[in-house]
């Protein structure tokens, strides 16, 4: 199917912020979320569209800061991206269903419990609340704040940033806590993620994201709560081979009785980039059972 590109124009901190969506299929909306992250633009969902484009109208847009194009300046904060989530959803799609990765997961819980219906059902695609750098070190400090700003700075900023964005780091953060099979980040797809990378901007929400800038919730008692507020099932997806600590958040979710989740037998974070037929599949089971988008029951 053929896709569509059009172009939001949002406006932040005095600044317009030129940002990338693509929409195809037909059918009901689905809103495909990308994960925040250093390589993450609306294209890793393309494969999940391409999937799902038979039965829904699939939008996936870049967030604000992220993405293949250039990108302004901003001191992105979690508000920034709370903002962006509530203007999109009031101005530009209503979704029947809305299908979030990584950190995006996070927002769109708070939004479901904050203004309950304006996401349509949830599909969360191996969820987080806490970034990289707090995740690792088990909490958040107050000198993460002061290191995530350095990338500000106009010379020692951008030297700071390519220190952290370089192929060899960009390939031990992949095969350690991204993609279960090492070899999937090759050749083009490689070369693309490395030019997400590069484009002007992108380190200021890059870096900010990784020190935990950007965590959507402040705590998984917080993570918890906005699940548990929200009427109806959600569906939680993730691979079982997900890092530890991420697992364990995951798992707390997954066992509230609200939600659905589906353990897939291989796959880490971008389960749903290496592992679209698996990840696919369970959304559309989801999405065919009572209280379904189709507004049908599943035959057997």
């Amino acid at each position: 199917m053929d896709v569509r590109h059009s172009e939001i124009t949002w406006s932040w901190d005095g600044r317009p912020v030129r940002i990338a969506m693509d929409s195809v299929g037909t059918g009901p909306t689905l809103l495909l979320l990308p994960a925040l992250s250093s390589i993450s633009t609306r294209g890793e969902m393309r494969p999940l569209q391409d999937r799902l484009a038979a039965s829904f109208t699939c939008i996936t847009v870049d967030w604000p800061g992220f993405g293949d194009q250039p990108r302004p300046y901003a001191a992105w904060s979690p508000n920034a991206y709370r903002t962006f989530l509530a203007y999109l959803l009031a101005e530009i799609v209503s979704p029947a269903a809305t299908v979030a990765a990584g950190h995006a997961a996070g927002y769109v819980l708070a939004q479901a419990a904050e203004r309950p219906g304006s996401t349509g059902r949830l599909c969360l695609v191996a969820p987080t609340w806490r970034g990289p750098l707090p995740t690792m070190m088990g909490r958040h400090h107050p000198a993460f704040a002061r290191v995530a700003r350095l990338v500000d700075y106009p010379i020692i900023g951008p030297l700071f940033y390519r220190l952290n964005v370089n192929p060899f780091v960009i390939g031990k953060m992949v095969s350690g806590h991204v993609y279960s099979d090492p070899s999937f980040l090759a050749g083009e797809r490689l070369r693309e993620k490395l030019a997400v990378t590069r484009a002007p901007g992108a380190r200021y929400a890059s870096f900010r994201f990784v020190s935990g800038q950007l965590d959507p919730m402040p705590s998984r008692s917080a993570f918890l709560q906005a699940a548990e507020r929200i009427p109806g099932p959600i569906l939680v997806i993730y691979g079982a081979a997900t890092p530890r600590k991420s697992k364990a958040e995951i798992q707390a979710l997954a066992s509230l009785p609200n939600v659905q989740a589906v353990e897939l037998p291989a796959g880490k974070l971008a389960v749903h980039e290496e592992f679209p037929d698996q990840v696919a599949k369970a959304i559309q089971d989801f999405l065919a059972s009572p209280g379904s988008v189709h507004g049908a029951t599943p035959q057997p």
